[in-house]
């Protein structure tokens, strides 16, 4: 595969059209010809063909393909400001969220300082894997006892007869034995053989393409492993194996996510793409939990049922992203990673928000979205009968962004403490 390094960045929404330049890159038939073969490839569906074109949707995150890699950045605001300080700004934004919701987990001994400066989420990944192999490999692979069968010019472990007997009349300075072997041939090594070798043919960035080699010059030789979901979910860690848990879990997100274009091999895909509607939610949850009091407790996704066919075997239930427990209050937030400004939220999102205020018998419901502050929106539902407005309300509240995240996570918590606690009683203390 070629290394030349082809990067085209764009922002969730936006379109790619043949013929058109971006980034100083050309997006070209051959191109579009790519990411049409493998649309709908492993439920790829982070794009929708348009018109000599695609345009993404809410994912973001890197999509590489063949030798073009195409950065997904998102965007709160309708800034048309297309500068680099701007992609970098929402570039930075997007690993910091990651690494808020423990998509990075840059907390192990072997991964205390990153080198790459360029904050390309597949740099990122790559060099933290490297560095969790390096101390892997300092630290001293893992070995396990593993049967092997076969022939062998000395008698040891056990005999098996009958096969001995079938395939040694001839020969029979030979034994057919079952013996143990106390090797490096076990699946976590040979999970990590298989992303070192996949990384040495995908990764476009030289400073990591020597480490790579090296760490392979020094891996010990092993059998291919054929990996599937299954491979992974039968991996058990205990004492000796815990140390790998930080890099299985990446082998995990790029072995399972790369595409081989069988066809012709020019073409394949890796694809790291992340929904930003469950990766606002989850944000914007971590956050609160970091600052609520001990008085209050919160929850994610909590469920509850719904509705239920007759014969018992159908039913179907409730999520709301958010539920706060607050002085015996029951607060309910839903989060659209979504610009609305001064718009109304949709007839669909308020139905769903009265129907939380009614089962969930919330005292307080709000719909939270990314964008540039504006006053909290209060609105009231109309009675069911008739009659007027009725005193149950949901509110819309719109937190900017901020330079830094861990600002960005203080100015959640400040405007929905604020909601929660008004003015006129905020001096009895905050939730």
């Amino acid at each position: 595969m070629t290394k030349n390094n082809k990067t085209i960045t764009v922002y969730e929404h936006q379109r790619l059209k043949v013929g058109q330049e971006y980034c100083g890159i050309v997006f070209n038939e051959n191109h579009l010809a790519a990411l049409e073969h493998h649309y709908g490839n492993g439920e790829l569906n982070y794009y929708k063909l348009i018109n000599k074109g695609v345009q993404f949707n809410q994912y973001v995150g890197v999509l590489r393909v063949g030798e073009l890699t195409i950065e997904v950045l998102p965007k709160a605001d309708k800034n048309n400001d297309d500068s680099t300080d701007t992609k970098n700004h929402w570039r930075s934004l997007l690993i910091g969220m990651l690494k808020t919701v423990g998509a990075f987990n840059v907390q192990a001994p072997s991964s205390a300082s990153l080198s790459i400066k360029t904050n390309f989420i597949l740099d990122l990944y790559f060099e933290l894997f490297v560095k969790e192999v390096e101390y892997l490999l300092n630290l001293g692979l893992v070995k396990q006892y593993r049967k092997t069968e076969g022939q062998s010019l000395a008698l040891k472990g056990s005999l098996q007869f009958g096969k001995h007997i079938a395939k040694n009349l001839v020969h029979q300075e030979r034994f057919y034995i079952r013996y143990n072997t106390y090797s490096y041939q076990q699946t976590l090594n040979q999970i990590l053989l298989k992303t070192l070798n996949l990384l040495k043919r995908i990764n476009h960035n030289p400073a990591l393409q020597s480490r790579i080699g090296s760490l392979l010059l020094h891996f010990p030789e092993m059998n291919d492993l054929r990996v599937t979901d299954a491979t992974f979910e039968k991996i058990h860690y205990n004492r000796k194996t815990t140390c790998y848990k930080n890099a299985i879990e990446i082998s995990r997100l790029l072995l399972l996510n790369y595409h081989p274009d069988v066809s012709s091999g020019r073409n394949n895909v890796l694809a790291i793409m992340f929904d930003m509607n469950a990766l606002w939610e989850r944000f914007v949850y971590v956050s609160l939990r970091k600052h609520l009091s001990v008085t209050s407790t919160i929850t994610a996704q909590a469920s509850k049922r719904f509705w239920q066919s007759k014969d018992g075997k159908r039913s179907s239930g409730m999520r709301p992203d958010i539920v706060i427990k607050y002085k015996d209050k029951t607060i309910v937030l839903d989060t659209k990673w979504k610009n609305i400004q001064t718009a109304n939220p949709s007839p669909e999102d308020l139905r769903q928000m009265y129907i939380y205020l009614e089962y969930f018998g919330a005292e307080k419901v709000a719909l939270v979205y990314p964008g540039t502050e504006y006053p909290i929106k209060i609105g009231q539902y109309f009675n069911k009968c008739g009659g007027g407005l009725s005193d149950n309300e949901c509110s819309v509240i719109i937190v900017s962004t901020k330079n830094k995240i861990i600002d960005w996570q203080e100015n959640i918590f400040k405007q929905l403490n604020k909601w929660i606690n008004p003015p006129e009683v905020e001096k009895n203390g905050t939730c």
